[in-house]
């Protein structure tokens, strides 16, 4: 299922900020080591760290309506893999493979949807 391997990459960062609350732990000390190209993110990774919970959890409810088969669940998967790839430039490095991933699923889900149906059906006249 490509919708999973996007989920569970977004959803790691706000189980990670979640055990850091819970064990006591100062949520900034993430921050040291790791970067992205926007300075302003890494001033507020815990607060990034729960908006992954957000998508993560849009990315799920997206899944069960696919699963479902509902256009709900695939237009909402389309919406949100369009907006993680805009997003995964102003998040670099780690942009990178969330990019990869939501863009893997983007295609799959264009592919089921439209196979491959023309752009233009000509009809031969005479």
């Amino acid at each position: 299922m490509p919708w999973t391997s996007p989920a569970v990459m977004e959803g790691a960062p706000l189980l990670g900020l979640l055990v850091t609350l819970v064990t006591g732990g100062d949520p900034t000390v993430t921050s040291r080591g790791f970067s992205f190209v926007v300075p302003d993110f890494d001033e507020n990774l815990p607060l990034m760290m729960a908006l992954s919970g957000v998508f993560a959890t849009l990315r799920v409810v997206a899944a069960i309506g696919l699963l479902r088969n509902r256009m709900s669940g695939y237009a909402l998967s389309l919406v949100i893999g369009c907006v993680t790839l805009v997003l995964m430039v102003f998040m670099l490095p780690a942009g990178i493979a969330d990019g990869v991933l939501s863009g893997a699923a983007l295609m799959l889900l264009l592919r089921v949807r439209y196979g491959t149906d023309p752009i233009v059906r000509w009809t031969l006249v005479g």
